[in-house]
């Protein structure tokens, strides 16, 4: 058994995906390298520096079969080399003159940044459907709560009213402004890398440029304009993205903990006979879930900030931050395709409790509009004064635990100008949610798309 969550057999799927733990097992990894060797001699084939038929048979045998990984293992051992183990471990399959042009101009930083990018290509097609998913389910949601009228918090007090489908299209719209992001940013970090010893394409002669452009055409990349071996503002960009994604999942699921929580217990993260809360206490629904879920994004966010720390490289290359990045990258895709996992399922079985929605609307006894009743006594005593009369009246019936309508109506200054009827319509709750569902409308129609 292992010591590392993300890999453990008892609790992987809590930290993490299959499809993304895939896309960095060793297995990948060394395909990923074997492609970019393919890719290489093709490329050169075009160019007339390796012979097509040796090309072919490179490309015939890159395959992960062809690897003997106990022997690249302790080939690592004893050389400290990340590549060459495997070199010498690939030729074996080939023959000596298919062989003799594996790796040919290349540099060992050309291949595993490469291979890294290609993992980085599919976990990002991972990651853009799982945001499209949890997109998809904030809009449902927004959707068919967009006239339910909540109490809306700041500083974790009653402010003003507000809807749960406005409070969940605002999540909808950070994952439509996440994917937005992926897709800009794509062509700075999915760049293939082919440059040589140090950078020039040297080894390569006035050939290097073109057998550059064609690796990258074969591998799907985009084409370096320059060598990037010590530009790592790429995965810098990456990894960024991916903590403020995590940041976005993290903060609904946190919502949802604080909307669980026995004293409101407004929305609920979902619940099945069989799941347990508590070890001691039988009556707990607790959101393990969701608590889960911001324990797997802080993984997120603390390793993503050594894509920054990365960009700091010595001269033409640097091998510090190599093996920082097989470590990081790999950790926060995995984590965060697992917090999203988590969510997707949260989302789609989160339970909305009405009836206490409406009863935590009017705990208030009224003051939760009092902004709606100060802005029409505004008109008759100005603004400032209504806001001192009003301010009175409403600590005095916080005070007495009294409804603000009895304090108002017994209060001249208020019904000189302002009849009982108007005051009953003015502290209705239902009437005060603003554009909340004209908002989520528009954030519906923005994203139309992705509407069944």
């Amino acid at each position: 058994m292992t010591s590392s969550v993300i890999d453990s057999a008892l609790f992987k799927d809590q930290y993490g995906t299959k499809a993304m733990r895939d896309v960095f097992s060793d297995e990948t990894q060394i395909q990923k390298w074997l492609d970019a060797w393919d890719a290489l001699a093709q490329a050169e084939a075009t160019q007339g520096i390796v012979p097509q038929k040796d090309a072919d048979e490179i490309k015939a045998k890159a395959v992960f079969k062809n690897i003997n990984t106990d022997e690249v293992r302790e080939g690592f051992k004893k050389t400290a080399h990340p590549l060459m183990p495997q070199i010498k471990s690939f030729t074996k399959s080939l023959s000596p003159e298919a062989g003799g042009y594996v790796h040919w101009g290349a540099t060992t930083q050309d291949i595993t940044d490469t291979g890294l990018v290609l993992q980085l290509k599919d976990a990002q097609a991972i990651i853009v459907s799982q945001v499209e998913d949890l997109l998809r389910d904030c809009l449902k949601q927004a959707d068919k709560y967009k006239n339910l009228v909540m109490a809306g918090r700041t500083h974790a007090q009653h402010a003003v009213p507000i809807t749960l489908g406005y409070k969940i299209a605002i999540w909808a719209n950070e994952f439509g402004r996440h994917l937005e992001r992926l897709e800009q940013a794509k062509h700075r970090y999915l760049v293939g890398e082919l440059a040589g010893a140090a950078g020039t394409l040297a080894s390569l002669g006035d050939k290097g440029l073109a057998v550059q452009a064609k690796y990258c055409e074969l591998l799907g990349l985009e084409t370096p304009l320059i060598t990037w071996h010590v530009s790592r503002d790429g995965f810098a960009e990456f990894s960024d993205i991916l903590s403020m994604i995590a940041g976005t999942v993290a903060k609904i699921a946190n919502e949802i903990i604080n909307l669980q929580r026995t004293e409101i217990e407004e929305v609920e993260e979902g619940f099945t006979m069989g799941k347990i809360g508590s070890s001691t206490m039988p009556q707990k629904r607790n959101p393990m879930i969701c608590e889960n879920i911001v324990a797997t994004t802080r993984l997120v966010q603390a390793s993503a900030p050594l894509g920054t720390t990365a960009m700091v490289q010595e001269h033409e290359r640097d091998m510090s931050f190599w093996q920082t990045d097989w470590a990081y990258l790999p950790q926060i895709c995995i984590n965060l395709s697992g917090a999203m996992a988590m969510l997707h399922t949260v989302i789609n079985q989160m339970i909305v409790h009405e009836d206490n929605i409406k009863r935590n609307l009017a705990m208030t006894k009224g003051m939760i509009v009092s902004e709606r009743v100060m802005l029409d006594l505004g008109h008759y005593l100005g603004r400032q004064v209504a806001h001192e009369v009003i301010y009175e009246n409403c600590m005095k019936a916080f005070e007495e635990d009294k409804p603000l309508l009895d304090l108002l109506l017994q209060d001249a200054r208020v019904t000189d100008d302002v009849d009982e009827a108007t005051l009953r319509e003015l502290l209705d709750p239902e009437n005060y949610s603003g554009s909340s569902a004209k908002m989520v409308d528009q954030v519906l129609g923005r994203y139309s798309e992705y509407l069944d």
